[in-house]
């Protein structure tokens, strides 16, 4: 959730830029412009993975442990790398498509609740009332989560691990794909 979380609201500060114009001084500097969004997103994944890594740190202070070890921990973080990479990209392209920063978290404030709702953060799948459950499988959120509760509660289940990243890996491939088509479309125009 907090790898999420932040992701979600990640290209607040260059949609800021956008709305100060001080994107348009950067866009007037010799640099490349794939720098700015690239810079954003690299850091978006710098610091969502730190945030990670203090969150597994403070739950062993509390007593949780991985019962897939240094290992678990390293792929847990990987996991979180995948999520926060595709949900950075869909961030920095509304960030880049919306107006104004009220636009941008009112959509915001329209998408994450459901999201967070509709994945299994509050409840196992088994749980859930069948119509939700399906809609539940198909969320990247659901991906992570359920790649990261199999490596601290259950163990290596490897055919569940390959799945949960092949998805995320398809998550991120197709928001790649959206966001270079938006870029080219945009210098286009």
């Amino acid at each position: 959730m907090t790898v999420f979380n932040g992701a979600m609201n990640g290209g607040v500060e260059l949609l800021f830029d956008r709305e100060t114009r001080f994107l348009d001084c950067l866009l007037a500097a010799p640099i490349f412009r794939i720098s700015m969004a690239s810079s954003r997103f690299i850091y978006m994944i710098v610091l969502g993975t730190a945030q990670s890594f203090l969150l597994i740190l403070t739950a062993y202070i509390f007593g949780v442990r991985f019962v897939t070890g240094i290992p678990g921990i390293l792929f847990t973080l990987l996991v979180g790398i995948l999520l926060e990479a595709g949900i950075s990209q869909l961030s920095i392209a509304l960030a880049m498509t919306l107006k104004t920063h009220n636009e941008f978290f009112t959509l915001l404030t329209f998408l994450v609740l459901p999201v967070t709702f509709l994945s299994t953060a509050l409840f196992p799948m088994e749980l859930m009332p069948p119509w939700i459950a399906f809609l539940v499988q198909f969320k990247p959120l659901t991906f992570a989560i359920e790649a990261t509760r199999s490596l601290v509660l259950f163990g290596w289940d490897f055919p569940l691990l390959s799945r949960m990243i092949g998805l995320l890996l398809v998550f991120n491939l197709r928001k790649f794909h959206n966001s270079i088509f938006l870029a080219k479309k945009k210098e286009i125009s």
